[in-house]
């Protein structure tokens, strides 16, 4: 069974950075795909950056690009989501998700590609 735990979220001033860790057990695949989403009050939860753990890919769409970056550490079963320059718009829960044993070397960012998640983590970002 697959699990996943978030930390790492917090408060920040605007401008700021955090880190967001996403520790995951019961992968056995070398193919995975893993996503950061977010939600905030009265929105829709939204990608912001998914990975292929067996594979050279990265994708996140153009509101963050630049500013967050998804990497793992195979040796700690983790995946990162850094964020800098952090702005007030970027207040949500963030959500760690995974979709084990892909057989591609591509993900998709989208909800319904994910069937595990974490339990989130929140950002909070002050002006």
């Amino acid at each position: 069974q697959v699990q996943l735990v978030e930390s790492g979220g917090g408060s920040v001033q605007a401008g700021g950075s955090l880190r967001l860790s996403c520790a995951a057990s019961g992968l056995t695949a070398r193919r995975n795909c893993m996503g950061w989403f977010r939600q905030a009050p009265g929105k829709e939860r939204e990608g912001i950056a998914t990975m292929n753990t067996g594979a050279a890919y990265t994708y996140s769409p153009d509101s963050v690009k630049g500013r967050f970056t998804i990497s793992q550490d195979n040796a700690k079963n983790t995946v990162y989501l850094q964020m800098n320059s952090l702005k007030p718009e970027d207040t949500a829960m963030y959500y760690c998700a995974a979709a084990p044993n892909v057989l591609h070397d591509y993900c998709v960012l989208s909800q319904a590609h994910f069937g595990v998640w974490g339990q989130g983590t929140q950002v909070t970002v002050s002006s």
